[in-house]
């Protein structure tokens, strides 16, 4: 009984380590890629180990044969893959945000490299995440996504059916639009500002014609973004809450969904 049992674990073990993996590889923190491969692995190895014993045992049965348990370890990847990358998808919110404040301030043409993409990215953009990324540490968001992890073992339980319904797609509709309306709420108060600038230079224009505004107006704009960039950073802090929760939030939906609930 015991060999049996721990043949069992074993195989519990391995779905669960494919699971936490897919979730490590594109998820915001854990995921980038200056983080060595052996320390993923590492916590992912160690993380699998106690969620082994604390998940309760899935009933294996069906999956006696070779090629069903092949399918079975694919799905688990997958299903991973997908919350990692639901994890990273509300976070492009701030690169999004961050697209559409460069394109008013003047900063469309200037990008950098991002090594997690490998993309070019605004350099506001870039910004913007990197404060993210020390607010998530800070309010122990990374701590949120494996909590949210370990759940998912018990929304979703190893060896479930995955229901595709109408749901699915609505969920996916939901979750775009959501990703859409955060990102014109943190670029909203640069956005507003530039455009109080660029009424202002109009104004000028047409009161003062001897003012060059196409001169004036590029570094009064670069100037007025960063003065409101820089009094609206504050509350990043609580735009990574609002991130963090909805991040959770989503995954758990996510997992409903394909449960069929």
């Amino acid at each position: 009984m015991d060999i049996e049992f721990l043949l069992d674990l074993w195989d519990i073990f391995l779905l669960v380590f494919i699971r936490v993996t897919g979730l490590f590889v594109v998820s915001p923190i854990f995921g980038r890629r200056n983080i060595p491969v052996y320390y993923k692995v590492g916590f992912s190895f160690l993380l699998a180990v106690i969620l082994s014993f604390s998940i309760p045992v899935p009933d294996l049965r069906e999956y006696s044969s070779l090629l069903s348990f092949i399918l079975l370890v694919a799905k688990e990847f997958v299903i991973g893959l997908t919350l990692g990358f639901i994890s990273y998808l509300i976070t492009t919110s701030i690169y999004l945000a961050g697209q559409i404040i460069d394109m008013h301030i003047g900063f469309g043409m200037v990008n950098v490299f991002d090594p997690l993409t490998n993309i070019q990215i605004p350099v506001t953009a870039n910004f913007y995440f990197i404060v993210a990324s020390l607010m998530l540490l800070v309010i122990d968001g990374h701590h949120l996504l494996i909590y949210t992890l370990c759940d998912s073992f018990t929304l979703f339980p190893i060896g479930s059916k995955i229901v595709i319904e109408q749901s699915l797609v609505d969920f996916v509709v939901n979750i775009f639009t959501s990703i859409l309306a955060i990102s014109f709420k943190i670029a909203a108060p640069i956005t507003c500002a530039i455009l109080i600038t660029d009424v202002a230079l109009g104004i000028i224009a047409k009161a003062v014609p001897q003012v060059h505004v196409f001169i004036v107006g590029l570094p009064l704009k670069i100037l007025a973004g960063f003065i409101v960039m820089a009094i609206t950073i504050p509350a990043f802090r609580s735009i990574v809450h609002v991130l963090m929760d909805g991040m959770h939030n989503e995954i758990i939906n996510f997992l409903r969904v394909i449960r069929g609930e």
